[in-house]
């Protein structure tokens, strides 16, 4: 007894279904018989092609040459126009996918003898099924155009060679490939002098020193203080509690530029009432190692009051039995802080002390505030204290090296990125509950 559909149409072929999708969109819909769809997928097309092709031209002879003519063309939008071109033809080769996908679908069910849905049953299908993509799509467009068009356009401008004496539209850039990190990396001055390398070992250096150091320093004072306050014996602990979050309700800045004032060389509260009592002057704003030394002591004081207030809540959490099960079992204080309190307080604050650390390597504003940065260093264009992120600051808005920038932040972001994941992926707090 045969089994075939009687409605299947074997000579309907997906594979002409799908070369008529490619040479023009909508024509495999046209050949499937769903006229409406093939009809608007033309119709997308060729309003396409008709109101952005000229742009899209203009866009990548753009990007492709940066323009050939000084004082008339200007590089950086032709730049611009570049990757907005590239996410636009990114959109409509999405949309030929799903067009090439379609037709191939519809053309197997015409094969099978299944019955074609109707346009209004196709436009209901659609509508249930997709929904959240439509709610999604206008947010991924203002997406592409809002974060990922600076991206690209960051990205762009570390391979060209745009610097305070050659921009735009007096002078044309060029694509100079990986020259800019190459400056960097190796010495390509002469008699192996290269400012832009030295600055960066010293910059790079001090940035890893100061994310280390303080944000270990704010993390262990917080939870030293949390512990102690947590401790039965200690009381008052609501009055307590209340003054050591104090420093978190004022505002950073606030903070920060007082403690500016009272760092001070000649004036500061530092060494005029408190050093001066031995016979003391220290030049914190003036030499590098001391103005490091004041900024570190600043962000300790400036973060341990929310690792402390974090620690506080996950301490309360802790059961008191467990505790006294490792009272029985004769487990000293150090015993049970190493084997209960802190990998219970680890693995429930592990993603938000990462944080911590993560936030401090691109912690901009204490370091512009306290001293811009500085004092100068000789030999290098960037400050004492510069840590990456404010000597990205420094090159775009005062020497005006925007293709160096550019690098040196596309080197920032692949290094946050990179602790980042690599931190969450071993974290236990960001695992599957099923696979603890």
């Amino acid at each position: 007894m045969s089994t075939a559909n009687p409605t299947a149409k074997q000579s309907h072929n997906p594979k002409t279904a799908v070369i008529l999708s490619i040479l023009l969109a909508g024509l495999g819909q046209l050949y499937n018989r769903r006229y409406v769809k093939g009809i608007l997928f033309i119709i997308l097309e060729i309003s396409f092609i008709l109101t952005l092709g000229r742009f899209l031209n203009l866009g990548l002879w753009g990007l492709t040459t940066l323009g050939t003519m000084e004082g008339t063309d200007h590089s950086v939008v032709l730049l611009i126009y570049g990757l907005v071109s590239l996410i636009l033809i990114a959109f409509f080769v999405t949309l030929y996918i799903i067009n090439v996908k379609d037709a191939k679908r519809d053309a197997l069910r015409i094969q099978k003898g299944e019955r074609a849905p109707t346009f209004r049953e196709a436009a209901g299908n659609v509508w249930d099924k997709g929904f959240p993509y439509f709610f999604v799509t206008p947010g991924l467009i203002m997406l592409a155009f809002i974060v990922i068009l600076p991206l690209m356009f960051t990205v762009a401008l570390a391979f060209t060679d745009y610097s305070q004496y050659n921009q735009p539209p007096r002078a044309l850039l060029s694509w100079v490939g990986f020259d800019n990190f190459a400056r960097l990396f190796f010495e390509t001055g002469g008699a192996g002098n290269n400012i832009w390398q030295d600055t960066f070992i010293s910059v790079f250096t001090w940035t890893i020193v100061w994310t280390v150091v303080a944000t270990t320093l704010q993390i262990t004072l917080g939870l030293f203080l949390a512990l102690i306050v947590n401790d039965p014996r200690i009381k008052f602990k609501r009055l307590i509690r209340t003054i050591l979050i104090l420093p978190w309700a004022v505002p950073a800045f606030v903070t920060i530029l007082v403690f500016a004032a009272m760092f001070n060389d000649r004036f500061g509260a530092i060494n005029t009432d408190i050093l001066a009592v031995f016979n003391l002057s220290i030049p914190w704003l003036q030499d590098p190692f001391y103005t490091r030394i004041a900024l570190i002591m600043i962000q300790t004081w400036l973060g341990f009051p929310f690792v402390f207030a974090l620690f506080t809540g996950i301490l309360q959490s802790i059961s008191k039995e467990w505790y006294e099960a490792a009272e029985v079992d004769g487990a000293n204080r150090m015993q049970k802080f190493k084997s209960i309190t802190l990998p219970h307080v680890l693995y429930a604050t592990a993603p938000l002390l990462i944080m911590q650390y993560a936030g401090n390597f691109n912690n901009f504003n204490i370091i512009y505030l306290f001293n811009e940065g500085g004092p100068a260093v000789r030999g290098q264009n960037a400050g004492g204290t510069d840590i990456l992120i404010s000597w990205v600051y420094d090159l775009t808005f005062t020497l005006n090296q925007y293709s160096m920038a550019a690098a040196i932040t596309i080197i920032l972001g692949l290094i946050v990125t990179g602790f980042a994941f690599f931190q969450f992926r071993k974290t236990r707090s960001f695992k599957e509950e099923g696979n603890l």
